[in-house]
Formats: structure tokens, C-alpha cells, sequence
């Protein structure tokens, strides 16, 4: 039963969370692109949304790029330069520090969404909900630390990694790897996996459009002329002493 479980959990359902994600943002942007947005309360009330927002944006995007590079980079990309180990005693800190800001912002994020009378009042269940799973998200990965504490050789933080190679090159062998993982792991990933599910229909979206402006830092420079520049010498010195 367990056995069968897992692999529907991590070997069946990362796959429905990767494909909802992807063409549902895709179907979302193509018919409902005046959805597409943060909806941002800021002009109902800003208060703590400033401290609340700099705090979970910082720490949150350091997760995300922090758990992209060290789950889907080859061992073999960087054990000549740093260890198993000594890998993730560094993700333990630097990520518990991120994870602590992240955790703080958020909290101060839901307490807003929740209590505050005129922002309760303009939330969708959606935007309820997403700030409900990151911040239990976010709780349970601080609880894998101290789990993770206890083998700091690396060989779970390396067993959970080669999971996630395994799915994005479409591999198998992958559920087997985490049948030593205790049940706080696998509640971290398979709700991670579920945010992944949800992002298309919720105000995550513009998550995207972040990404693509990074696009600006190569467009050409746009090239401005004004009208003035077409009349004739001198027309706008003689505006100005009329003037």
C-alpha cells in the first residue's frame, strides 16, 4: 500500500502538477490575459503590507532559486569543489535564514488578508488560499531541518535531488529513492507539487511576467524623437522669447 502510494504521490503526480502548470498558465494568458495580474491591495491599505512583501519576496525567492539550482544540478557538476556534506550544511543555513524572513513575511501577509476588514472583504478564496499553502509550506520546510541534522553526510539531501533530476528528465528509478525519507520530506514535496497545480488559477501567474521583463535587458533601446526636433531652426527659440 505504501509502495503503491508513493509512486502515485511522486512518481504519477509530479507529472500532472508539471503539465496543469504549464498549459494552464499558457490557456490562462492566451483567453483571460486581463487576469493576469498581482491584484495588489496596496491602494486599500499599505501599513505592514511593505514589511510583510520585502520579507517574503526576499527570502521566498532565494528558496526558489536556491531549491532549483541545488535539486537539478548534477553531483558531478560540483563535488570537485564542495561536498555532499558540506553542501547542505550550507543549504541548512543559508535556506533556514531565507525560509525565517520568507515565514515572517508571509505571516505577516496572511494576518492582513485575514483581519484587516477591507481587504478581507475584496479577497477571493484563491488569494486566501495560496497564502494558506505557502505558509504551510514554508512551516514544513523548516521542520525538515532539524530532520536533516541528523545525516549531515548529505545522502538524503542527495537522494531527494536525484528524485528531482529524475522527473524533469522523465528517468525512472525515482519513487524508490524515497523510501527512507521521513514523512515531513514528502509532505514538503507533495505540497510543493500542489502549489505547482493551483499556480495557473491563482494571482501566482504573475510570476511569469517577473521573469520576462527580463527580457528588457536585450530589446534594443527605444528611440524617441520629438516633434520639436522636425520644425525649422530657431522656431523654438523665438516660442520662447514670446513667451
Amino acid at each position: 500500500m505504501t509502495a503503491w502510494l508513493d509512486t502515485l504521490l511522486f512518481g504519477i503526480y509530479p507529472y500532472i502538477c508539471l503539465a496543469v502548470f504549464f498549459i494552464g498558465s499558457w490557456a490562462r494568458f492566451d483567453r483571460d490575459q486581463y487576469t493576469w495580474k498581482s491584484d495588489s491591495s496596496q491602494l486599500l491599505r499599505t501599513g505592514s503590507l511593505r514589511w510583510g512583501s520585502n520579507l517574503f519576496h526576499v527570502g521566498v525567492l532565494f528558496l526558489f532559486f536556491g531549491h532549483t539550482v541545488g535539486m537539478l544540478t548534477p553531483h558531478f557538476l560540483y563535488e570537485a569543489f564542495i561536498t555532499a556534506g558540506a553542501k547542505q550544511i550550507m543549504a541548512m543555513v543559508t535556506g533556514g535564514i531565507a525560509g525565517v524572513l520568507a515565514f515572517i513575511g508571509l505571516s505577516i501577509l496572511l494576518h492582513r488578508r485575514l483581519f484587516d476588514e477591507r481587504i478581507r472583504a475584496t479577497s477571493r478564496a484563491s488569494d486566501i488560499l495560496i497564502l494558506v499553502l505557502l505558509w504551510l509550506q514554508l512551516a514544513l520546510g523548516l521542520a525538515t531541518i532539524p530532520l536533516s541534522a541528523q545525516h549531515l553526510d548529505g545522502s538524503m539531501m542527495m537522494k531527494l535531488a536525484e528524485w528531482g533530476q529524475r522527473v524533469v528528465t522523465f528517468r525512472s528509478g525515482g519513487v524508490e529513492l524515497l523510501a527512507e525519507a521521513g514523512w515531513i520530506f514528502k509532505a514538503h514535496m507533495f505540497l510543493g507539487m500542489t502549489i505547482f497545480l493551483v499556480f495557473p488559477f491563482t494571482r501566482l501567474v504573475h510570476v511569469w511576467s517577473g521573469f520576462g521583463t527580463l527580457a528588457y535587458v536585450l530589446r534594443p533601446y527605444q528611440v524617441v524623437r520629438a516633434r520639436r526636433m522636425n520644425l525649422p531652426a530657431g522656431h523654438m527659440q523665438s516660442q520662447d522669447r514670446r513667451a
